[in-house]
């Protein structure tokens, strides 16, 4: 199932996503440091939300107390959440 995530705190507005049980692919991300967040999606395309949030999960930006690849793991862990209600 397709998610789309409003993040908040960082340079990145959307990131859109395909759920399907634990595992997330077609990572896009709109807004953002462009060559690195087509990496972060290539990097996570495949991989399960408890590994995401694993590595990514509290990762920080500057002087932000998030950054995109942070709200990737929040994104993913919502929508896992929410398809299991």
């Amino acid at each position: 199932m397709e998610y789309t995530y409003r993040t908040q705190g960082v340079c990145s507005s959307l990131i859109k996503f395909d759920l399907n049980g634990n595992v997330v692919t077609n990572i896009s991300f709109t807004g953002g440091c462009n060559g690195n967040l087509k990496a972060v999606s290539k990097l996570c395309d495949g991989k399960t939300v408890e590994y995401i949030e694993e590595k990514l999960k509290g990762n920080t930006c500057g002087f932000r107390p998030t950054s995109c690849a942070d709200q990737l793991a929040r994104a993913v862990r919502k929508a896992l959440d929410e398809s299991n209600k």
